[in-house]
């Protein structure tokens, strides 16, 4: 496998790593994989459900598996969890096996994204979601820039805007790495 012939999303919720990721895998001819439907796939049930039965730990347990197969998978585009950053052998494997791109989303375009969602187990409790996504920032954002190859902000941006730049930068970074 060329490593960093695959394309890692990260970033928070509500960032649109999962509608940016469709499209962009669309648009390169690529598969698409997402780590937490993956886990509901295998699972039946969805994340807030694993969530409220095995806690974060044992979510992110489950997490750690599925990034560590599909990273192995050659040419995808996969959208992780906004949390996922928080394993080291996720980012381990994130910035050893492919191209990280970071969809940085300000707190205020998250909570807009994610105000009414009940499948955000994290936020979904407790009475400020806006504190919440903050203090999830605070621990979260220097992660994602750790392994971030190139970094895109999607505040105020619709979906195919964002995609369009990063094909065309991708693009690019495939003309400059084989020169």
């Amino acid at each position: 496998m060329d490593a960093g012939s695959s394309i890692f999303l990260i970033g928070p919720m509500g960032s649109g790593k999962s509608a940016v990721g469709k499209r962009l895998a669309a648009r390169l001819y690529r598969e698409f994989h997402d780590s937490d439907t993956e886990i509901e796939r295998r699972t039946g049930v969805d994340v807030a459900y694993i969530f409220e039965k095995e806690g974060e730990e044992g979510f992110r347990r489950r997490e750690r598996d599925v990034i560590a197969e599909l990273t192995l998978l050659p040419d995808i585009v996969l959208a992780t969890g906004g949390g996922a950053v928080l394993d080291p052998m996720n980012r381990k494997h994130l910035a050893e096996r492919g191209y990280v791109i970071y969809l940085e989303a300000s707190v205020e375009q998250q909570y807009g994204r994610t105000r009414t969602s009940k499948a955000r187990p994290l936020i979904a409790s407790g009475p400020d979601r806006r504190e919440k996504l903050q203090e999830l920032m605070g621990i979260r954002e220097p992660l994602y820039r750790s392994i971030a190859d190139h970094c895109v902000s999607t505040d105020g941006r619709r979906v195919e805007a964002v995609t369009h730049e990063l094909e065309r930068h991708w693009r690019e970074h495939l003309k400059r790495s084989h020169g």
